[in-house]
């Protein structure tokens, strides 16, 4: 909103500062400082109503040091997370981008599914939450609406500059993007580690035959829903300790903001080789806002946590993650960039199936780990949470570095 304001005002009258608002990297600060000033101040307020409400967390019995004292704990603190970040994202981002639009809508969609779980779980006190069932038509129905707008809307291009320097005749406007040139519709997305480090989903399906190019979509939206769903799982599972689903998202989210930021920009494009995305940087400031949320969200969040997100935050997080991913081109780069949501869901898998193979093999279930997902079979050798938080948080630090350096690394 004061985007558009600040242009009118610099537009009729020249307002001196106002043309700041032009620039994408002053918006982005802005959006950070403000989410970080929501979080963390009116943060409080939240968990003090939360509190007022009742809204403490009911903890099972896992055999885990400090674990019940952990019971009360206020949970459905996502909703300081979403808040925090919907609110500088309407004050300093374009809201008729097609982009902005989307992670607006993942959002309030992920958070309203999460909420509900929450809510079930805390005031009809159904321990299970919402069923298994409807958070994963709640997925997939968010994967066909992001699979969908990005096979179909004609804002969501790619355009191909192999040499800025060889344009002429072009005007470079605000955010790196240039006003001509052939946009094309596309699936093309980045593959890591590989020389020509583009591949189309189209070819999944025209190398039967490439008449069938005009049905891409019947693959596209499908690889769509399966990686919203498994992130936003893996950020779920991820949040069984205090401070570590919010440190590693912040940590992915910010790497994610280069993405966006330099894919949006034909200057940084064109000199890193890499895939021109024509107003995905926009998403810069809806990164930065959600990234200092996630920030002031550790103030409260690190050990001993005064509160939980819940589900309203681990599922809004994932889904949010796997978007910006998408949009960015870069969704086959999560496994390197999420590797912390991905052996955290790894572990439960190879746990529960090594169980069942077990139990029908010897007669009595065997365990790989101490316990699953992985957090707690360190917390089980005697690791104190706060190590543990700290060195998974190493660790998705140095995946992140290993992402970015995939940008030229070939």
């Amino acid at each position: 909103m004061l985007y558009y304001l600040f242009n009118f005002l610099d537009e009729q009258y020249q307002l001196p500062g106002a043309g700041l608002f032009e620039f994408i990297s002053f918006r982005s600060a802005m959006a950070i400082i403000f989410s970080l000033g929501i979080s963390t101040i009116y943060g409080k307020k939240i968990i003090n109503y939360l509190l007022k409400k009742q809204v403490g967390e009911s903890v099972r019995d896992l055999g885990l040091k400090g674990q019940s004292e952990k019971a009360g704990t206020p949970t459905m603190g996502g909703l300081i997370i979403i808040i925090a970040t919907l609110i500088p994202v309407l004050l300093f981002a374009k809201l008729d981008n097609i982009y902005v639009i989307l992670l607006i809508v993942t959002t309030l969609w992920m958070g309203a599914i999460g909420f509900l779980d929450d809510y079930i779980k805390t005031f009809k006190k159904d321990k299970e939450g919402l069923k298994g069932i409807f958070k994963v038509i709640g997925q997939v129905g968010l994967g066909i609406i992001v699979g969908t707008t990005m096979y179909f809307h004609p804002g969501i291009t790619v355009k191909e500059v192999s040499n800025i320097s060889a344009i002429t005749n072009v005007q470079i406007i605000e955010g790196g993007e240039i006003s001509s040139g052939k946009e094309l519709k596309s699936t093309m997305t980045t593959i890591p580690f590989v020389k020509n480090n583009e591949f189309n989903y189209t070819s999944l399906i025209t190398w039967i035959n490439p008449s069938l190019a005009k049905y891409a979509w019947l693959i596209f939206i499908p690889i769509v829903i399966f990686i919203v769903t498994a992130v936003s799982n893996g950020a779920n599972l991820t949040d069984g300790i205090d401070g570590l689903a919010a440190g590693s998202s912040a940590i992915i989210v910010l790497t994610l903001g280069v993405f966006a930021w330099v894919s949006g920009n034909i200057i940084f494009s064109d000199y890193l080789n890499i895939m021109y995305i024509p107003r995905s940087g926009e998403m810069t400031i809806f990164i930065t806002a959600f990234a200092g949320a996630l920030v002031g969200f550790l103030w409260y969040n690190t050990f001993p946590a005064q509160v939980f997100m819940g589900d309203t935050g681990s599922l809004t997080i994932g889904g949010i993650i796997a978007v910006i991913a998408i949009a960015t081109r870069k969704e086959l780069l999560i496994p390197i960039l999420c590797g912390i949501f991905l052996i955290e869901n790894l572990s439960v898998v190879m746990q529960v199936g090594w169980f069942k193979f077990t139990r029908r093999k010897y007669g009595e279930g065997r365990r790989i780990f101490l316990m699953s997902p992985l957090h707690h079979h360190y917390q089980k050798l005697g690791l104190h949470e706060s190590k543990i938080v700290v060195r998974f948080w190493i660790v998705g630090i140095f995946l992140a570095i290993v992402t970015v350096v995939t940008l030229k690394l070939r």
